[in-house]
């Protein structure tokens, strides 16, 4: 039977590794891009997968006084859709994180989403 002091070392090896994995992923996610879109097409939001917005691009056929509200309503759409692509690609990368660690798929631990 292992000494206290040896299970206590495991563990924080154990929260090391696990903090240097999340370290990493949260880097990962930086680098992968989601685009959302809206209007078909004529609103697009580029984000990274933690949410951080890179770009708009709105079409010019938009771009007029009397579409305002339209376009308004659009950039939103193509904003949200991109934070629920950034969402389920962060997702994703967590879960992977969790299953090389052995975790069963589904665990709910603090910081992983």
């Amino acid at each position: 039977m292992k000494s206290m002091e040896e299970m206590i070392a495991a563990a924080q090896k154990a929260a090391e590794t696990i903090q240097t994995q999340m370290n990493e992923a949260q880097a990962k996610l930086d680098n992968i891009e989601v685009e959302g879109t809206a209007g078909g097409g004529l609103v697009k939001v580029r984000a990274t997968a933690r949410g951080r917005i890179i770009g708009v691009e709105i079409d010019e056929s938009l771009m007029k006084p009397e579409e305002k509200q339209i376009v308004e309503d659009l950039v939103a759409a193509a904003f949200n859709d991109a934070r629920d692509k950034a969402d389920r690609k962060s997702a994703e990368q967590m879960e992977a994180i969790q299953g090389s660690m052995g975790l069963p798929p589904g665990m709910n631990i603090p910081g992983f989403g």
